[in-house]
C-alpha cells in the first residue's frame, strides 16, 4: 500500500489531540507515519504527547458514543521522534518512530504550521500521500483505507476529502467531502450539510459539484504538492483549502471518500461555527480578512460585492449587540485593503468552552 504521513497541527489542543491520536493508531492501514506540528503550545502539549506516547498517561473521551473508537488504548510504548521545524527545505531522515514531533518555534496559523509537516513528508523519499487531519477529529478504523483507495481509483484527483460527522452528534453530516463556493458575496457552504449519515449518497454527482475539500479531513497526492505547491501561509487561518483547489483548477481535480468516515468537532482551536452568535471575535476577523485576501487575488471583478456582503455581516453583528464581533469584521475587511501582512488577532483561551 502507499506510504501515508499524516499531519495534524496542534496549538493548545492537547486533550483533542490525544482523543484523536488513539483513533488514528487504531487505523486499519499499513503503513503510515503520524507527524505532529505544534504551533508554540503554551499548555505544555509536546510533553503531555510523549507522556501519552510512552503510555505514562491517557486520553479523554468527551463523547462516549463514540468511546468504541479510541478504547481501549493502543498498546503502548509508541515510538517516538522530536526534531527541529522545517521551515523551507526539508531533510530525509531514516526513522523507525511512527510519530514524528515537530515544534514549529511560533504560531505559524494553519497554513504555515501545516507547511512545515508537508516540508517533512515530502523530504522523506517513500512519501506517497499525506493526510491533513484536524486535531479535533477521531477517525474510523477504516477512515485512510477509503481516502487511499478512492484517489487510486481517480488518479487525475489531487485531492479527496472524507465524509465528516458531527463528533457531539454523530448521526448529522457535517460535510460530504467539500463544498460549493459562491464568489459573487464570498460565502461557501458544504455538501450535504446537515443531513442524516444514512442518508442516499450519489459520490460521482458530489465530486462534480465540489470546489474545494474541509480541510479537517483531505488527502494530497504527492505529485499535487511537487507541481502546486504548499499551501499558501498568506492566509493564516481559513481559505488555504480554497485557494489549493483554485490554484490546481485545470490540472488536478477533487474526490470524495464516502467511507471515510472522520468524526469533527467544529471550531476546537478558534471557535469557528455556523452559529454566527457563538463565534470568536479571532474567526470572524480571520474568515473576514482571508475571504477578501481570496476574492482578490482569484475573483476581482467580484471584490467590490463580496466587500459589501462583508459590511452587511458586520452591521448585522452591531445590530445585534455584538459590538466585538462587528468589529472583527471591519478590522479583517480593512486590513484586506492594506495588503497581505496581518495584525496578531488575540485567539481564544479555550474555544470549546
Amino acid at each position: 500500500m502507499p506510504k501515508v504521513y499524516i499531519i495534524i497541527l496542534n496549538t493548545n489542543g492537547c486533550r483533542d489531540t490525544l482523543e484523536c491520536l488513539e483513533s488514528v493508531f487504531r487505523l486499519r492501514y499499513p503503513d503510515f507515519t503520524v507527524v505532529v506540528c505544534d504551533n508554540a503550545s503554551t499548555d505544555g502539549s509536546i510533553d503531555q504527547i510523549k507522556a501519552w506516547a510512552r503510555g505514562e498517561r491517557t486520553a479523554s473521551v468527551r463523547n462516549q458514543a463514540l468511546a468504541f473508537l479510541t478504547a481501549p488504548p493502543v498498546r503502548k510504548p509508541i515510538p517516538f521522534e522530536e526534531i527541529p521545524a522545517v521551515h523551507e527545505s526539508g531533510n530525509s531522515r531514516d526513522s523507525s518512530a511512527r510519530l514524528i514531533l515537530i515544534q514549529n518555534g511560533g504560531n505559524l496559523g494553519f497554513a504555515g504550521g501545516s507547511n512545515v509537516g508537508l516540508r517533512y513528508a515530502l523530504a522523506q523519499g517513500n512519501c506517497d500521500y499525506v493526510w491533513s487531519l484536524n486535531n479535533d477529529t477521531v477517525v474510523d478504523p477504516d477512515a485512510l483505507l477509503a481516502l487511499v483507495q478512492r484517489m487510486q481509483q481517480r488518479p487525475e484527483a489531487g485531492m479527496c476529502g472524507s465524509t465528516l460527522l458531527y463528533y457531539d452528534n454523530p448521526e448529522i453530516v457535517q460535510a460530504l467531502g467539500g463544498g460549493i463556493y459562491n464568489r459573487w458575496i464570498g460565502r461557501g457552504a458544504h455538501l450535504g450539510f446537515r443531513q442524516h449519515r444514512d442518508a442516499p449518497i450519489d459520490c460521482s454527482a458530489i465530486e462534480s459539484r465540489m470546489n474545494w475539500p474541509v480541510g479537517a479531513s483531505m488527502l494530497v497526492r504527492r505529485a499535487f504538492l511537487e507541481e502546486i505547491g504548499l499551501m499558501n501561509e498568506v492566509y493564516f487561518l481559513y481559505y488555504d483549502e480554497l485557494d489549493w483547489a483554485a490554484r490546481a483548477k485545470g490540472k488536478y481535480s477533487l474526490a470524495y471518500a464516502p467511507q471515510s468516515v472522520v468524526y469533527h468537532r467544529e471550531g476546537g482551536t478558534i471557535g469557528s461555527s455556523v452559529d454566527m452568535a457563538r463565534r470568536s471575535t479571532a474567526c470572524s476577523y480571520y474568515a473576514s480578512r482571508s475571504c477578501m485576501l481570496f476574492t482578490k487575488r482569484y475573483f476581482p471583478m467580484a471584490f467590490a460585492s463580496v466587500g459589501v456582503a462583508r459590511i452587511g455581516m458586520c452591521l448585522s453583528r452591531y445590530a445585534k449587540g455584538d459590538k466585538l464581533g462587528a468589529r472583527a469584521i471591519f478590522c479583517g475587511l480593512s486590513d484586506s485593503l492594506k495588503g497581505e501582512r496581518r495584525r496578531q488577532w488575540p485567539m481564544p483561551a479555550c474555544a470549546h468552552e
